[in-house]
């Protein structure tokens, strides 16, 4: 999905809501058989009832690939159920050099047709390259996350008295364009997203964290937004688990649509 498909979905959709599924085979609800089975129709009952909502769906490979071959395929099978009009995200968060980031980039954009993929930038250009190379891709690079060890080095000072996920930040935008980079930025860290706002003014973030991790809607989109929208805010349990009972898929449709019209509200 090129840039300019998905600032359509974004107008269209008046919304920048990215939905994780993360979905968790020992959490699957009443009525959904607890295998990889019912996690594909689990999944695929999530994406009927809140694609109107979503322009993205974040695919969190590690709740798939415990599962060896059975838990791939079903991450293959859910997303053949993603519509051609949302962003298709694998959030891989691979982060390797050499020969092994070539294949682990060729897994994910054309074994699997993911349009974007998570990568870790701390081996530096060459665990990021490889994945920019494909222009027509997305390369979502981990720039300041929401986990309580992002303090242990990401909110380090260099010598330069810059933080560290400063420079991280402006060395691998270097790497790639608007157009085909995107950084992470966790909702907990909207006091940071304006120093990262500085440095990218016009990249797309993917903003994970809010809802049941605490992230301020509002102070995000106040400081992140950019010309071309530039934020794609991720829910995953908010919305998945939105209920356990049988009318889960109607229940998180609901939760979805909430969240939406919050966004429309605060992007007018």
């Amino acid at each position: 999905m090129k840039k300019a498909e998905l600032i359509n979905q974004i107008v269209t959709k008046k919304s920048l809501l990215t939905i994780g599924l993360d979905t968790d085979l020992n959490k699957l609800p009443i009525g959904i058989e607890k295998s990889w089975k019912g996690v594909v129709e689990f999944n695929k009952r999530i994406i009927e009832t809140t694609e109107p909502y979503a322009v993205a769906y974040k695919i969190n490979t590690a709740f798939y690939e415990w599962g060896g071959v059975a838990g791939w395929d079903a991450l293959e099978k859910t997303l053949q159920l993603l519509p051609s009009n949302v962003l298709k995200i694998a959030d891989a968060k691979r982060g390797d050099i050499g020969n092994t980031s070539d294949m682990y980039a060729k897994t994910f954009f054309e074994t699997f047709d993911f349009d974007a993929v998570t990568v870790a930038p701390y081996m530096g250009y060459d665990s990021i390259k490889p994945f920019t190379d494909y222009t027509d891709k997305w390369t979502i690079v981990l720039g300041l996350t929401s986990n309580a060890g992002a303090y242990d080095y990401q909110k380090l000072k260099t010598e330069d008295g810059k933080y560290l996920f400063e420079t991280v930040i402006e060395k691998a935008a270097k790497l790639g364009t608007e157009n085909n980079m995107m950084f992470v930025v966790g909702a907990t860290q909207s006091d940071y997203l304006q120093i990262v706002r500085e440095i990218i003014p016009n990249h797309f973030l993917l903003v994970p964290g809010i809802g049941s991790q605490g992230g301020d809607l509002q102070a995000i989109l106040a400081t992140g937004l950019n010309q071309d929208y530039g934020l794609l805010i991720n829910s995953s349990r908010q919305i998945l688990y939105a209920s356990i009972d049988e009318n889960f898929a109607e229940t998180a449709m609901d939760e979805a649509k909430k969240v939406q019209e919050q966004m429309a509200k605060l992007l007018i």
